[in-house]
């Protein structure tokens, strides 16, 4: 039977930290730094209680040894991480171990709460370029990584347009969650890394907003391969690079059409303002939006900072960022 860990991280992090994909502490600021985990069921945090717990009552009951840890830095989550190591490897290299008996269930409030052990798993296993192996595939950076289970724990989010759970077609009911982690099927799914260290399961919205929320123009240079969506003499409203749909419109704009977190590439759209003139009549702003698909791309603003989101993680951008696709890198257990 199998070994699962009940992973939570703790709750007020930063909008910069690394349970966010950023950088920083994992669990709200250098106060906690080095704090022990939480492997009492009765010590889960308050808010997400009752469904890690009943998670944890249904694995119990199928014969699962269950361990609940509350994260309160990236060392905790890579201690967690380590127990997915395979063996020694000559080139000295840690791979993901294909026999592992322990499985792990991320207890996530967010999105960015996934996205966080996900990066902390592609620093694990990722080799450095100078160390790239023979049997790593030709188009990826890591190897295949271990599965996970995701176990939402909030349900206002259930069915809304951004919910990465619902998106790639997860089970979020405690005891379907088990279920699958328990079982033997698993989905992999792409994800992007960025030349910033980061990497994005879902997408990133860039839009800039004035302070009554409404969009604000900028200019930037953005590519998808060798396609040029905007060259950066024009505005911009907002761009969007998407690897699963969650970032489908902006204030009832149309932006990715069909992101599909499982086809390999990555998909870009650009919505730009058009100033249309007609004989005789007034003229006409409209919105156009291109889009592209490919297996990299790239923003580049050209005045100053713009503000972005990233699997529901709020930012500025002030340099280039590049984003490339590691063809179904992640799994997940489903149904």
């Amino acid at each position: 039977m199998y070994d699962v860990v009940l992973l939570s991280l703790a709750s007020g992090a930063p909008a910069g930290s690394e349970a966010c994909g950023i950088g920083g502490s994992c669990c709200g600021g250098a106060d906690h730094q080095g704090a022990e985990q939480v492997t009492d069921r009765s010590c889960a945090e308050p808010g997400t209680r009752v469904p890690v717990l009943a998670c944890g009552d249904t694995l119990t009951a199928a014969g699962a040894r269950v361990e609940y840890v509350t994260a309160r830095s990236d060392a905790e989550i890579d201690e967690v991480l380590a127990r997915l190591d395979g063996p020694p490897r000559e080139d000295g290299l840690t791979w993901p171990d294909t026999e592992s008996k322990t499985r792990v269930i991320i207890a996530a409030a967010s999105d960015a709460q996934i996205r966080a052990v996900v990066r902390r798993m592609v620093r694990r296993f990722a080799p450095p370029p100078s160390k790239r192996p023979a049997d790593l595939a030709t188009a990826r950076t890591v190897p295949d990584l271990p599965a996970l289970g995701v176990l939402p724990l909030d349900p206002a989010r259930a069915g809304t347009p951004d919910d990465l759970v619902a998106l790639l077609g997860l089970p979020r009911e405690p005891a379907a969650v088990a279920a699958a982690v328990l079982g033997d099927r698993i989905r992999r799914f792409d994800l992007l890394r960025t030349d910033a260290g980061s990497v994005t399961l879902d997408g990133t919205l860039l839009a800039g907003k004035g302070e009554d929320g409404k969009p604000l123009p900028w200019r930037g240079r953005v590519q998808v391969d060798d396609a040029v969506l905007s060259d950066g003499e024009e505005g911009i409203l907002a761009c969007a690079v998407g690897n699963a749909g969650g970032y489908a419109q902006l204030d009832g704009i149309p932006l990715l059409s069909g992101a599909d977190p499982g086809d390999g590439t990555v998909e870009v759209a650009v919505a730009v303002p058009v100033l249309t003139k007609a004989r005789f009549r007034r003229s006409r702003l409209r919105i156009e939006v291109r889009r592209a698909r490919g297996r990299a791309a790239s923003v580049q603003p050209r005045d100053g900072e713009v503000q972005f989101e990233d699997d529901g993680v709020a930012g500025t951008l002030n340099r280039k960022r590049s984003w490339w696709t590691e063809a179904g890198a992640w799994a997940a257990y489903v149904s």
